[in-house]
């Protein structure tokens, strides 16, 4: 419990309820643990549901009717997430949740928290805050999807993966069809820019992993790709 204390603890939307109603939510919570690529939710399901990312992360992902898959975005360690079914009831799921690795969650349902929320005032403000938030970066994701190239957006996943590693080669943990899915893009343009990316000595690649070898070049790419 006293893992799931700091966790809350940290949470803006939690850390707003007093004591006893903080003490309350950790004693409602449903711990439940997901391997990677098992599903949390379905798209089309009515889910009214409220969860906290322990360890792990989820990725929300949209298939089209073609059978594509676009992964949104991904929520990480200590991220909260809702379904559309939490506040409004009969509202389906607009993405489908997978666990993105080895992953565990707290979960509440909607008729456990939702009163909670609602008799403490600064806790639903922070969570109307964070609502917001992800309101504007849908809309950036949006933006960066309708706006940006495909080399932008490989170039901002690659500086992205790197971004907490130490200098040195980077094991490539996404396969060219789960790149394909994260920059909305094929499979086979992916692999098109990641060899134009080598011949320009940007990045040097091989089977299992890569380095970053001009960061600057990189980064302009995923800058100058706007627009």
């Amino acid at each position: 419990m006293k893992e799931y204390e700091d966790l809350l603890n940290k949470n803006p939307v939690f850390s707003a309820l007093s004591d006893s109603k903080r003490d309350q939510v950790i004693q409602e919570a449903i711990s439940r643990k997901f391997h990677k690529g098992e599903m949390i939710s379905i798209v089309g399901d009515v889910w009214p549901y409220m969860f906290l990312i322990v360890k792990g992360s989820v990725k929300a992902i949209k298939s089209s009717v073609e059978g594509r898959s676009l992964v949104v975005t991904t929520f990480n360690k200590e991220d909260l997430f809702w379904g559309l079914a939490f506040f409004y009831d009969d509202m389906k799921m607009p993405v489908s949740l997978e666990a993105a690795e080895e992953t565990k969650i707290l979960i509440w349902s909607a008729d456990r928290l939702v009163p909670v929320l609602k008799s403490e005032g600064a806790s639903a403000w922070e969570l109307s805050r964070l609502m917001i938030y992800k309101m504007m970066r849908a809309s950036e994701i949006l933006e960066e999807m309708t706006f940006q190239p495909v080399a932008g957006r490989l170039a901002k996943l690659l500086m992205d993966t790197v971004r907490d590693q130490h200098e040195g080669p980077v094991t490539r943990s996404l396969t060219l069809d789960e790149m394909a899915a994260r920059i909305g893009s094929t499979r086979e343009m992916v692999c098109r820019f990641l060899h134009r990316f080598a011949d320009d000595r940007i990045i040097d690649i091989t089977r299992t992993e890569f380095r970053v070898m001009d960061s600057k070049k990189l980064s302009k790419i995923a800058r100058n790709s706007k627009g």
